[in-house]
Formats: C-alpha cells, sequence, structure tokens
C-alpha cells in the first residue's frame, strides 16, 4: 500500500473514531466519572454545590439518558427565587415538577427512612439546617408499605450515614437511597425552607 493511501485510510479512521458519540457513562473509569461530576458542566451556570454523596455513576447515567429532563430541573432552580416563591408545588412540565415547604426539623425517633420508586429527588435547603440519615434500600426493613399514590415507602434502618445540610448544596436521592430528611440538627431550633424537585425515574 502507498504511503499516501495509508495516510488517507488513518485519517478516515481518524475521523469516524472523533465523530462517534462518548462511551455510556456505565463504561466510564472511576477517574473520567470523577472528573464529570466536579467538573459542574451539568449544572448550566447554576450556583449550587452538588454533595459528594451523590452517587455519581447513576446520576451520570440519568442525566446521559434524559439529560433534558435534568436540564429543566435545574434550569428551575437556577431562575428562580427560591427564598421568596410560594409554598406548595409547581408543575415544571415534562412530568417535572418541585415542592417548597417550611417546617421546623424533627428528632430522628419521630422520623423513618423513606424510599421512591417513580421519581429522583433533588433536595436543596434554602435557609436553615437539617440533617439527613442516608442508607441503602437493601439495608430497610419496611414499616409502611409502598403507597403508589404518593410514591413512598417508609421503614428503619439499624446503620446508616448522616449528612449535614446548609444552603448552597443540594443532595440527590435515587431509588436505591433510602433517606431520613428534616431532622433537627443539635442545639438548632430554627425553622427550614427547602426545595425539592421531582425529576422522573423512567
Amino acid at each position: 500500500m502507498k504511503t499516501s493511501t495509508k495516510i488517507s485510510v488513518i485519517l478516515i479512521l481518524y475521523g469516524i473514531t472523533q465523530c462517534q458519540p462518548p462511551a455510556h457513562p456505565s463504561q466510564w473509569s472511576d477517574e473520567k466519572l470523577n472528573d464529570w461530576f466536579e467538573s459542574g458542566a451539568y449544572l448550566n451556570g447554576l450556583p449550587l454545590i452538588p454533595d459528594p454523596s451523590i452517587d455519581h455513576r447513576s446520576f451520570a447515567i440519568h442525566y446521559y439518558e434524559y439529560k433534558e429532563k435534568w436540564d429543566r430541573a435545574f434550569a428551575f432552580l437556577k431562575n428562580t427565587d427560591l427564598a421568596n416563591i410560594a409554598l406548595g408545588r409547581i408543575e415544571l412540565g415534562d412530568n417535572i415538577y418541585a415542592t417548597v415547604s417550611e417546617y421546623f426539623p424533627k428528632d430522628r425517633d419521630a422520623t423513618l427512612f423513606e424510599v421512591h420508586q417513580k421519581y429522583i429527588d433533588i433536595q436543596c435547603v434554602v435557609s436553615g439546617n437539617e440533617l439527613i440519615d442516608i442508607a441503602l434500600l437493601k439495608d430497610m426493613t419496611v414499616t409502611n408499605p409502598y403507597d403508589s399514590g404518593n410514591d413512598i415507602t417508609f421503614g428503619t434502618i439499624p446503620e446508616f450515614s448522616e449528612l449535614k445540610t446548609s444552603p448552597g448544596q443540594f443532595y440527590i436521592f435515587f431509588p436505591t437511597d433510602a433517606h431520613r430528611p428534616a431532622l433537627k440538627a443539635e442545639n438548632d431550633s430554627a425553622s427550614v425552607r427547602k426545595i425539592v424537585v421531582k425529576v422522573p425515574f423512567f
């Protein structure tokens, strides 16, 4: 094969390679996955910090497959006056919605873990502070069977990790993530204002 022909073949193969879409996040290395998460490119200018507790791979995979839904959710958080928006439910379109609530956090022994099947939670504390316990769904003993109308199951889990929330961050909980939100931080009796954006899981 002539040298010029070899060069042409190489250039064609290179061009084909460059035109291929990036590998699915399920195939990414841990390094690439962490780089993507830390880059925050998916936020499109949203000035909130994703908490490290977020399942990087689950997030990357779902974002890759449902990018428009995530972009819509993050755009709402970016373009809305979260401190003054009215309480209640807000329909965002594409089966995405947000709830705005204010409350006084509860004692840990007065609450249960919860999980969802249809929706992913993006939880954002706007003012105040609360604790959120997190654990794996597989470790949960169900006390209240799944309520399809409210998309929620309640239960107990003996061992868990604790997140100390603060304004400026957000937390994501997938259907495999059991979480116990709205817990009172020690010596903190202030009320909490919180936004939860519900992104369809499928």
